[in-house]
Protein backbone atom coordinates (compact mmCIF):
# COMPACT_ATOMS: atom_id res chain seq x y z
CA UNK A 1 0.00 0.00 0.00
CA UNK A 2 1.43 3.25 -0.73
CA UNK A 3 1.82 6.48 1.39
CA UNK A 4 -0.64 8.84 1.90
CA UNK A 5 -0.59 12.11 3.84
CA UNK A 6 -3.36 14.37 4.27
CA UNK A 7 -2.00 17.64 4.89
CA UNK A 8 -4.92 20.16 6.80
CA UNK A 9 -5.36 23.74 7.47
CA UNK A 10 -3.33 25.80 6.03
CA UNK A 11 -3.09 28.50 3.57
CA UNK A 12 -2.77 27.07 -0.35
CA UNK A 13 -1.25 28.86 -2.85
CA UNK A 14 -2.18 26.78 -6.29
CA UNK A 15 0.93 27.80 -8.35
CA UNK A 16 -1.44 29.55 -10.88
CA UNK A 17 -2.46 32.08 -8.97
CA UNK A 18 -5.09 31.11 -6.48
CA UNK A 19 -5.20 30.55 -2.68
CA UNK A 20 -7.34 28.90 -0.33
CA UNK A 21 -7.88 29.09 3.15
CA UNK A 22 -8.21 26.49 5.74
CA UNK A 23 -7.17 24.15 3.11
CA UNK A 24 -7.01 20.58 2.59
CA UNK A 25 -4.29 18.57 0.03
CA UNK A 26 -4.79 14.91 0.01
CA UNK A 27 -1.37 13.30 -0.63
CA UNK A 28 -1.58 9.43 -2.11
CA UNK A 29 1.07 7.53 -3.51
CA UNK A 30 3.15 9.96 -6.18
CA UNK A 31 -0.09 12.12 -7.22
CA UNK A 32 -2.12 14.96 -5.58
CA UNK A 33 -5.22 13.20 -5.01
CA UNK A 34 -7.70 16.01 -3.72
CA UNK A 35 -7.38 19.72 -2.88
CA UNK A 36 -10.50 21.62 -0.94
CA UNK A 37 -11.58 22.87 1.84
CA UNK A 38 -10.20 21.47 5.53
CA UNK A 39 -13.68 20.84 6.64
CA UNK A 40 -15.30 19.30 3.33
CA UNK A 41 -12.83 17.03 2.44
CA UNK A 42 -12.97 13.33 3.18
CA UNK A 43 -10.71 10.71 3.36
CA UNK A 44 -9.64 7.01 4.38
CA UNK A 45 -8.94 6.64 7.86
CA UNK A 46 -5.19 5.04 6.84
CA UNK A 47 -3.95 8.57 6.43
CA UNK A 48 -1.38 10.71 8.41
CA UNK A 49 -2.71 14.01 8.60
CA UNK A 50 -0.22 16.67 9.51
CA UNK A 51 -1.96 19.91 11.06
CA UNK A 52 -0.28 22.64 8.48
CA UNK A 53 -2.62 25.50 10.51
CA UNK A 54 -0.62 28.92 10.24
CA UNK A 55 1.79 27.40 7.84
CA UNK A 56 1.32 27.95 4.06
CA UNK A 57 1.20 24.85 1.40
CA UNK A 58 3.02 25.32 -1.80
CA UNK A 59 3.92 23.60 -5.08
CA UNK A 60 7.50 22.73 -5.08
CA UNK A 61 9.83 25.47 -6.78
CA UNK A 62 11.58 24.62 -9.81
CA UNK A 63 14.78 26.41 -11.08
CA UNK A 64 14.47 26.63 -14.67
CA UNK A 65 17.94 27.39 -15.42
CA UNK A 66 21.27 25.63 -13.40
CA UNK A 67 23.69 23.71 -13.73
CA UNK A 68 24.46 20.75 -11.80
CA UNK A 69 28.13 20.28 -12.52
CA UNK A 70 30.12 20.34 -9.27
CA UNK A 71 32.82 23.47 -10.15
CA UNK A 72 34.55 24.88 -7.34
CA UNK A 73 34.68 28.21 -8.88
CA UNK A 74 33.41 30.42 -11.68
CA UNK A 75 36.38 30.16 -13.74
CA UNK A 76 35.39 27.16 -16.03
CA UNK A 77 38.44 26.55 -17.67
CA UNK A 78 39.57 25.41 -14.14
CA UNK A 79 36.52 22.93 -13.93
CA UNK A 80 37.54 21.98 -17.36
CA UNK A 81 40.87 20.45 -16.29
CA UNK A 82 39.13 18.25 -13.41
CA UNK A 83 38.27 14.42 -13.34
CA UNK A 84 34.54 14.29 -13.79
CA UNK A 85 34.65 12.32 -10.29
CA UNK A 86 35.67 15.53 -8.93
CA UNK A 87 32.72 17.24 -10.10
CA UNK A 88 30.79 14.37 -9.67
CA UNK A 89 31.07 14.38 -6.29
CA UNK A 90 30.64 18.13 -5.48
CA UNK A 91 27.87 18.18 -7.47
CA UNK A 92 25.71 14.58 -5.57
CA UNK A 93 26.20 17.49 -2.47
CA UNK A 94 23.77 19.90 -3.95
CA UNK A 95 20.95 17.57 -4.33
CA UNK A 96 20.37 18.02 -0.06
CA UNK A 97 20.60 21.68 -0.26
CA UNK A 98 17.87 22.12 -3.45
CA UNK A 99 15.33 20.15 -1.64
CA UNK A 100 16.17 21.68 1.87
CA UNK A 101 15.56 25.41 -0.18
CA UNK A 102 12.31 23.88 -1.91
CA UNK A 103 12.96 22.79 -5.11
CA UNK A 104 11.70 19.52 -6.72
CA UNK A 105 12.66 20.37 -10.11
CA UNK A 106 15.76 21.36 -11.88
CA UNK A 107 16.21 22.19 -15.51
CA UNK A 108 20.20 21.75 -15.95
CA UNK A 109 21.29 23.40 -18.95
CA UNK A 110 24.57 22.44 -19.32
CA UNK A 111 26.79 19.33 -17.34
CA UNK A 112 29.04 16.51 -18.02
CA UNK A 113 27.35 15.10 -14.76
CA UNK A 114 23.79 15.85 -14.69
CA UNK A 115 22.54 12.85 -16.70
CA UNK A 116 24.37 10.46 -14.42
CA UNK A 117 22.82 11.66 -10.92
CA UNK A 118 19.79 11.26 -12.58
CA UNK A 119 20.24 7.99 -13.35
CA UNK A 120 21.46 7.18 -9.68
CA UNK A 121 17.66 9.08 -8.49
CA UNK A 122 16.08 6.67 -10.55
CA UNK A 123 17.87 3.85 -9.23
CA UNK A 124 17.01 4.78 -5.42
CA UNK A 125 20.86 5.29 -4.31
CA UNK A 126 20.14 9.28 -3.96
CA UNK A 127 17.12 11.23 -3.14
CA UNK A 128 16.92 14.41 -4.77
CA UNK A 129 14.88 16.96 -7.16
CA UNK A 130 13.79 15.68 -10.53
CA UNK A 131 16.19 16.64 -12.97
CA UNK A 132 15.90 17.54 -16.45
CA UNK A 133 19.36 18.38 -18.26
CA UNK A 134 20.29 18.89 -21.73
CA UNK A 135 23.82 16.89 -20.93
CA UNK A 136 26.29 19.05 -23.38
CA UNK A 137 25.36 22.62 -23.76
CA UNK A 138 26.01 23.21 -28.43
CA UNK A 139 28.14 26.07 -29.12
CA UNK A 140 30.03 27.01 -32.21
CA UNK A 141 33.50 27.04 -32.75
CA UNK A 142 34.20 30.63 -30.73
CA UNK A 143 31.18 30.88 -29.10
CA UNK A 144 30.22 31.10 -25.60
CA UNK A 145 30.07 27.01 -24.69
CA UNK A 146 33.80 27.16 -26.03
CA UNK A 147 35.88 27.69 -23.56
CA UNK A 148 38.77 30.00 -25.21
CA UNK A 149 41.24 29.90 -23.19
CA UNK A 150 41.72 26.01 -23.32
CA UNK A 151 42.90 23.38 -25.92
CA UNK A 152 39.79 22.50 -28.20
CA UNK A 153 40.11 18.98 -26.67
CA UNK A 154 39.61 20.11 -22.94
CA UNK A 155 35.77 21.77 -23.72
CA UNK A 156 33.40 20.93 -21.14
CA UNK A 157 30.92 21.18 -23.79
CA UNK A 158 30.07 20.57 -27.60
CA UNK A 159 31.24 22.27 -30.22
CA UNK A 160 29.52 22.41 -34.20
CA UNK A 161 29.74 23.63 -36.94
CA UNK A 162 27.17 23.93 -40.02
CA UNK A 163 23.74 22.36 -40.24
CA UNK A 164 24.87 18.80 -40.22
CA UNK A 165 27.71 19.10 -37.36
CA UNK A 166 24.91 20.33 -35.35
CA UNK A 167 22.23 17.98 -36.65
CA UNK A 168 24.95 15.17 -34.90
CA UNK A 169 25.70 16.99 -31.53
CA UNK A 170 21.76 17.52 -31.13
CA UNK A 171 21.45 13.27 -31.59
CA UNK A 172 24.59 12.76 -29.79
CA UNK A 173 23.05 14.46 -26.43
CA UNK A 174 19.94 12.54 -26.51
CA UNK A 175 21.74 9.58 -27.24
CA UNK A 176 23.49 10.40 -23.90
CA UNK A 177 19.90 10.77 -21.95
CA UNK A 178 19.27 14.30 -22.34
CA UNK A 179 15.85 15.67 -22.46
CA UNK A 180 15.96 18.62 -24.16
CA UNK A 181 18.74 20.54 -26.09
CA UNK A 182 20.77 23.89 -24.89
CA UNK A 183 22.43 25.86 -27.37
CA UNK A 184 23.95 29.10 -27.39
CA UNK A 185 22.76 31.46 -29.66
CA UNK A 186 24.79 34.36 -28.76
CA UNK A 187 28.00 35.58 -27.18
CA UNK A 188 27.89 35.30 -22.66
CA UNK A 189 29.18 36.98 -19.97
CA UNK A 190 31.21 34.34 -18.21
CA UNK A 191 32.98 33.62 -21.51
CA UNK A 192 36.47 35.32 -22.49
CA UNK A 193 36.10 36.42 -25.86
CA UNK A 194 33.28 36.66 -26.76
CA UNK A 195 30.60 39.54 -26.61
CA UNK A 196 27.06 39.12 -25.61
CA UNK A 197 25.83 41.58 -28.11
CA UNK A 198 27.44 39.14 -30.63
CA UNK A 199 24.54 36.55 -32.11
CA UNK A 200 26.07 32.79 -32.77
CA UNK A 201 25.12 30.07 -35.13
CA UNK A 202 23.03 31.02 -38.06
CA UNK A 203 19.29 30.62 -38.26
CA UNK A 204 19.95 27.01 -40.57
CA UNK A 205 22.44 25.88 -37.70
CA UNK A 206 19.03 26.16 -35.13
CA UNK A 207 16.72 25.30 -36.95
CA UNK A 208 18.95 21.53 -37.62
CA UNK A 209 18.96 21.31 -34.00
CA UNK A 210 15.78 22.22 -33.75
CA UNK A 211 14.11 19.67 -35.51
CA UNK A 212 16.07 17.14 -33.81
CA UNK A 213 14.60 18.24 -30.94
CA UNK A 214 11.36 17.83 -31.98
CA UNK A 215 11.29 14.68 -33.78
CA UNK A 216 12.22 13.02 -30.30
CA UNK A 217 9.22 14.88 -29.16
CA UNK A 218 11.56 17.34 -27.17
CA UNK A 219 12.57 21.22 -27.53
CA UNK A 220 15.44 23.27 -27.71
CA UNK A 221 16.62 26.19 -25.04
CA UNK A 222 19.12 28.95 -26.03
CA UNK A 223 21.19 31.02 -23.99
CA UNK A 224 20.51 34.26 -25.55
CA UNK A 225 21.98 37.45 -24.58
CA UNK A 226 22.02 39.61 -27.90
CA UNK A 227 19.23 41.34 -29.79
CA UNK A 228 19.94 39.22 -33.51
CA UNK A 229 20.50 35.93 -31.23
CA UNK A 230 17.27 36.29 -29.45
CA UNK A 231 15.58 36.80 -32.63
CA UNK A 232 17.81 33.90 -34.97
CA UNK A 233 16.67 31.81 -32.04
CA UNK A 234 13.11 32.64 -32.01
CA UNK A 235 12.58 32.62 -35.77
CA UNK A 236 14.36 28.80 -35.93
CA UNK A 237 11.78 27.45 -33.25
CA UNK A 238 13.74 27.83 -29.74
CA UNK A 239 10.93 26.96 -26.85
CA UNK A 240 12.93 29.66 -24.47
CA UNK A 241 15.27 32.26 -24.21
CA UNK A 242 17.28 31.97 -21.55
CA UNK A 243 18.98 35.61 -20.53
CA UNK A 244 17.35 38.02 -22.63
CA UNK A 245 19.55 40.51 -22.07
CA UNK A 246 19.04 43.06 -25.06
CA UNK A 247 15.80 41.66 -26.05
CA UNK A 248 13.94 44.45 -28.26
CA UNK A 249 10.12 45.70 -28.88
CA UNK A 250 10.38 43.71 -31.72
CA UNK A 251 12.16 39.85 -29.83
CA UNK A 252 9.44 41.08 -27.52
CA UNK A 253 6.73 40.56 -29.91
CA UNK A 254 8.38 37.46 -31.84
CA UNK A 255 7.90 35.71 -28.05
CA UNK A 256 4.17 37.04 -27.92
CA UNK A 257 3.59 35.79 -31.32
CA UNK A 258 5.82 32.22 -30.84
CA UNK A 259 4.66 31.57 -27.13
CA UNK A 260 7.84 31.44 -26.00
CA UNK A 261 9.32 31.31 -22.43
CA UNK A 262 11.83 33.68 -21.16
CA UNK A 263 14.01 32.69 -18.67
CA UNK A 264 15.58 35.42 -17.10
CA UNK A 265 18.30 34.20 -14.96
CA UNK A 266 19.06 37.47 -12.50
CA UNK A 267 20.53 36.13 -9.66
CA UNK A 268 23.74 35.02 -11.00
CA UNK A 269 24.52 38.45 -12.23
CA UNK A 270 23.43 40.07 -9.15
CA UNK A 271 25.64 38.17 -7.51
CA UNK A 272 28.52 38.20 -9.70
CA UNK A 273 28.32 42.13 -9.53
CA UNK A 274 28.03 42.43 -5.77
CA UNK A 275 30.77 39.28 -4.24
CA UNK A 276 32.32 37.91 -7.74
CA UNK A 277 35.27 39.70 -7.10
CA UNK A 278 35.74 37.88 -3.64
CA UNK A 279 35.66 34.76 -5.58
CA UNK A 280 37.74 34.73 -8.86
CA UNK A 281 35.39 35.43 -11.02
CA UNK A 282 37.60 36.65 -14.23
CA UNK A 283 37.99 40.41 -14.58
CA UNK A 284 36.22 39.81 -17.67
CA UNK A 285 33.28 38.60 -16.24
CA UNK A 286 33.01 41.45 -13.91
CA UNK A 287 32.96 44.08 -16.37
CA UNK A 288 30.51 42.64 -18.27
CA UNK A 289 28.22 41.72 -15.27
CA UNK A 290 28.67 45.32 -14.12
CA UNK A 291 27.76 46.65 -17.71
CA UNK A 292 24.70 44.36 -18.34
CA UNK A 293 22.45 44.40 -15.19
CA UNK A 294 20.43 47.21 -15.39
CA UNK A 295 19.90 46.98 -19.07
CA UNK A 296 18.79 43.62 -18.53
CA UNK A 297 16.44 44.29 -15.26
CA UNK A 298 14.73 46.71 -17.51
CA UNK A 299 14.14 44.90 -20.66
CA UNK A 300 13.44 41.78 -18.65
CA UNK A 301 10.55 44.33 -16.75
CA UNK A 302 9.21 45.64 -20.53
CA UNK A 303 8.93 42.07 -21.69
CA UNK A 304 6.66 40.54 -18.67
CA UNK A 305 4.40 43.78 -18.89
CA UNK A 306 4.26 42.83 -22.26
CA UNK A 307 2.45 39.88 -20.80
CA UNK A 308 5.55 37.63 -21.98
CA UNK A 309 5.84 34.08 -19.92
CA UNK A 310 8.92 34.62 -17.68
CA UNK A 311 9.99 31.52 -15.62
CA UNK A 312 12.11 31.51 -12.34
CA UNK A 313 16.07 29.96 -12.47
CA UNK A 314 19.18 31.55 -11.41
CA UNK A 315 22.00 30.16 -13.27
CA UNK A 316 23.84 28.88 -10.16
CA UNK A 317 26.75 26.52 -10.46
CA UNK A 318 27.19 25.33 -6.86
CA UNK A 319 30.06 27.35 -5.80
CA UNK A 320 30.28 30.62 -3.96
CA UNK A 321 28.64 33.38 -4.64
CA UNK A 322 26.33 30.86 -6.49
CA UNK A 323 25.53 28.18 -4.25
CA UNK A 324 22.86 26.14 -4.37
CA UNK A 325 20.74 26.19 -1.49
CA UNK A 326 19.56 30.35 -1.71
CA UNK A 327 18.08 29.85 -5.02
CA UNK A 328 14.56 31.19 -4.02
CA UNK A 329 16.61 34.66 -4.48
CA UNK A 330 15.29 34.98 -7.65
CA UNK A 331 11.66 35.37 -6.63
CA UNK A 332 12.99 38.49 -4.11
CA UNK A 333 14.77 39.99 -7.24
CA UNK A 334 11.25 39.84 -9.15
CA UNK A 335 9.48 41.53 -6.37
CA UNK A 336 12.17 44.43 -5.27
CA UNK A 337 13.70 44.30 -8.39
CA UNK A 338 11.27 44.61 -11.53
CA UNK A 339 7.84 45.06 -9.66
CA UNK A 340 6.36 41.72 -9.60
CA UNK A 341 3.99 41.44 -7.02
CA UNK A 342 5.23 38.01 -4.24
CA UNK A 343 2.11 36.10 -6.49
CA UNK A 344 3.19 36.72 -9.79
CA UNK A 345 6.48 35.39 -8.70
CA UNK A 346 5.60 32.50 -7.08
CA UNK A 347 3.60 31.56 -10.16
CA UNK A 348 7.05 32.42 -12.21
CA UNK A 349 8.89 29.51 -10.33
CA UNK A 350 6.00 27.03 -10.13
CA UNK A 351 3.87 26.74 -13.11
CA UNK A 352 5.48 28.97 -15.38
CA UNK A 353 8.91 27.39 -14.58
CA UNK A 354 7.55 24.22 -15.34
CA UNK A 355 5.99 25.22 -18.70
CA UNK A 356 8.90 26.50 -19.52
CA UNK A 357 10.31 22.50 -18.84
CA UNK A 358 7.92 21.13 -21.18
CA UNK A 359 6.10 19.27 -18.06
CA UNK A 360 3.31 21.81 -16.97
CA UNK A 361 1.13 19.25 -17.18
CA UNK A 362 2.39 17.06 -14.81
CA UNK A 363 3.83 19.38 -12.27
CA UNK A 364 3.90 22.99 -11.26
CA UNK A 365 0.50 23.31 -9.16
CA UNK A 366 -1.63 21.85 -6.94
CA UNK A 367 -4.46 20.39 -8.85
CA UNK A 368 -5.67 17.25 -8.97
CA UNK A 369 -4.22 14.52 -10.67
CA UNK A 370 -0.60 16.23 -11.19
CA UNK A 371 2.63 14.77 -8.93
CA UNK A 372 2.94 15.92 -5.06
CA UNK A 373 5.70 18.27 -5.37
CA UNK A 374 4.79 20.02 -2.88
CA UNK A 375 6.13 22.32 -0.01
CA UNK A 376 5.07 23.31 3.28
CA UNK A 377 6.40 26.82 4.38
CA UNK A 378 6.45 28.46 8.04
CA UNK A 379 5.01 32.01 7.11
CA UNK A 380 3.14 33.82 4.57
CA UNK A 381 5.55 34.88 1.26
CA UNK A 382 2.31 36.88 0.05
CA UNK A 383 3.34 39.28 2.98
CA UNK A 384 7.00 38.86 2.46
CA UNK A 385 8.29 37.04 -0.42
CA UNK A 386 11.67 37.26 1.79
CA UNK A 387 9.92 34.28 4.03
CA UNK A 388 11.64 31.90 1.16
CA UNK A 389 14.91 32.67 1.26
CA UNK A 390 15.34 31.23 4.95
CA UNK A 391 15.99 27.55 4.27
CA UNK A 392 14.84 27.11 8.17
CA UNK A 393 11.00 28.44 6.69
CA UNK A 394 10.47 25.36 4.54
CA UNK A 395 9.62 22.99 7.22
CA UNK A 396 8.31 19.92 4.55
CA UNK A 397 9.09 19.03 0.98
CA UNK A 398 7.49 16.21 -0.82
CA UNK A 399 9.00 15.07 -3.96
CA UNK A 400 6.25 12.45 -5.94
CA UNK A 401 4.65 11.97 -2.71
CA UNK A 402 8.32 10.91 -0.97
CA UNK A 403 8.63 13.08 1.83
CA UNK A 404 11.96 14.16 1.40
CA UNK A 405 12.49 16.68 4.15
CA UNK A 406 10.76 16.85 7.56
CA UNK A 407 11.49 19.57 10.58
Amino acid sequence: MGTKYLLKGGRLIDGKGNTLENSALYIEDDKISKVGKADELTVANDVTVIDITGKTVMPGFIDAHMHLIGVKNLNLAQAALEPTELLMGRALKDLDKLINAGFTTIRDVGSPVAVHIKRLIKEGYYTGPRIHTAHLMLSQTAGHGDIHNLPPEFNLFEVCDGPDECRKAARKQFRAGADFIKISSSGGVLSEKDDPRSPQFTVEEIKAIVYEAEAVGSYVASHAQSTQGIKNALIAGVRTIEHGILIDDEGIEMMLERGAILVPTLSIVKRIVEQGHLYGVPEFGLAKSRYFYKLHKQNVRKAYQAGVKIAGATDFLGCKPVEHGGNAEEYEIFVNELGLSPMEAITCGTQNAADALAIGDKTGSLEEGKLADVIVVNGNPLDDITVLLNTDNIEKVFVEGQLLKDR
